[in-house]
């Protein structure tokens, strides 16, 4: 809704997304996001945790920039170290009272960390390979 009222008249969201470049790979990474995020949200909201419901907000925030194309390389070291970040958080803050919710939380944050390392690995990869295309 707040998307909506901040674009200009005639304008529409998908005017401001690129995702004709995303593969599977990346669809799979927002999939995990939004799981974890609003899991975050959720679970913040439900413990009475702010921070846990901030680091939710944090999660869905990236997605919406990744959406936007605002720079996916970035995005993928920032989402790696800030979903590692979550484990000893989640580890000192739960110490002794893990919840099924947060294992299924931190496989998923797992998937996400290799999955962000294989698409950042292939960013870098195709980047290089357009460097020397264009030195060449």
């Amino acid at each position: 809704m707040l998307a909506v009222c901040l674009m200009p008249m005639g304008q529409t969201v998908s005017s401001y997304t690129e995702t004709d470049s995303l593969t599977t790979t990346h669809w799979l990474a927002i999939l995990l996001v939004l799981i974890t995020g609003v899991i975050h949200v959720y679970a913040g909201f439900v413990e009475g945790r702010v921070p846990v419901s901030l680091a939710g907000v944090g999660f869905l925030g990236a997605a919406v920039l990744f959406l936007l194309d605002y720079r996916r390389s970035l995005l993928y070291i920032v989402g790696i170290v800030y979903t590692a970040v979550q484990f000893p958080l989640w580890y000192v803050a739960n110490a002794g009272e893990f919840t099924t919710l947060g294992y299924v939380d931190k496989i998923l944050q797992g998937a996400l960390i290799v999955v962000l390392t294989y698409l950042y690995w292939k960013a870098r990869k195709t980047a290089n390979k357009d460097r020397e295309a264009t030195a060449a």
